[in-house]
């Protein structure tokens, strides 16, 4: 089967160290989790940013920038910035979401559709994903498609349609959330065939005790897979990850079972052309 491409998303925005103490916040404790989970087999890292001293969300330029001068004076992961919106507020909003684009990072996350999550509504507007897509293209970003449910496909082929990505097309398939699509084998099945029939590279993540039923149907199918803290805790049912490198490493030993060999960084930088 083809080499697997495992991506770790290490902190998020929600995930506190009361769910689990080991969750970093500070640049610092990111870069560190990005580095050990490369070393036990991640090739790329899913990087939100985090007020050191309260972990809450933060989207400040300058701890994206420290996090990637750590990582990448230490290893070739590629990087992959969150432009999500969920905690920003006040005006230039889009501007804001694009900002660390300009970093020097290899992709970005983009949002395709709005939907409600948790107790607010996760809004991305319609102009939002021709912004992004055009924002990335200019900074040599690849954008890789957030899907949380069957509509932000359709979303995702227009912009394909409007020609404003360039293949291969990266989707996330994000199964799982409250608003979006359950985290079942059928709903699995019934996603991944939306997906467009060429010139794509996909990738399925599971929100909290479905990571790895969803990871192994991914892996099973073709797919790529994420993991990390962002998502789920827990190494097993009742047992908290020690690190995200613990969860990567859960990964490697599923995908090797499953006969998928497991890419590093130049192999997904060759797998998705850039």
């Amino acid at each position: 089967m083809d080499q697997l491409i495992i991506t770790v998303a290490v902190a998020g925005s929600g995930p506190t160290r009361k769910d689990n103490p080991n969750v970093p916040y500070s640049p610092e404790e990111i870069a560190d989790e990005v580095i050990r989970s490369h070393e036990a087999g991640a090739a790329i890292a899913h990087v939100h940013v985090r007020e050191p001293e309260t972990g809450a969300p933060s989207f400040k330029l300058e701890y994206f920038r420290e996090v990637r001068e750590r990582v990448r004076s230490r290893c070739d992961i590629l990087l992959n910035c969150t432009t999500s919106s969920f905690f920003l507020t006040g005006d230039n909003i889009l501007e804001q979401r694009v900002a660390p684009l300009s970093l020097g990072i290899d992709l970005c996350s983009l949002d395709i559709g709005s939907m409600n999550l948790r107790e607010r509504v996760f809004l991305n507007p319609p102009e939002w994903g021709p912004y992004c897509a055009k924002a990335a293209r200019e900074r040599g970003v690849k954008p890789e498609l957030e899907c949380f449910d069957a509509g932000h496909i359709r979303l995702a082929k227009n912009l394909i349609d409007k020609g404003l990505l360039d293949p291969p097309y990266l989707f996330q398939i994000c199964m799982g959330t409250d608003g979006g699509i359950e985290a079942t084998t059928r709903s699995f099945a019934f996603i991944t065939e939306l997906l467009p029939s060429e010139d794509v590279v996909w990738t399925a993540m599971g929100i909290g005790r479905h990571q790895f039923p969803v990871a192994v149907l991914s892996m099973m199918n073709g797919g790529h897979v994420r993991v990390g803290f962002e998502d789920n805790v827990y190494l097993a049912r009742g047992v908290l990850a020690k690190s995200n490198a613990e969860l990567v490493a859960k990964a490697v030993r599923l995908a090797k079972d499953l006969g998928r060999e497991i890419a590093g960084p130049e192999d997904a930088r060759k797998i998705l052309q850039i």
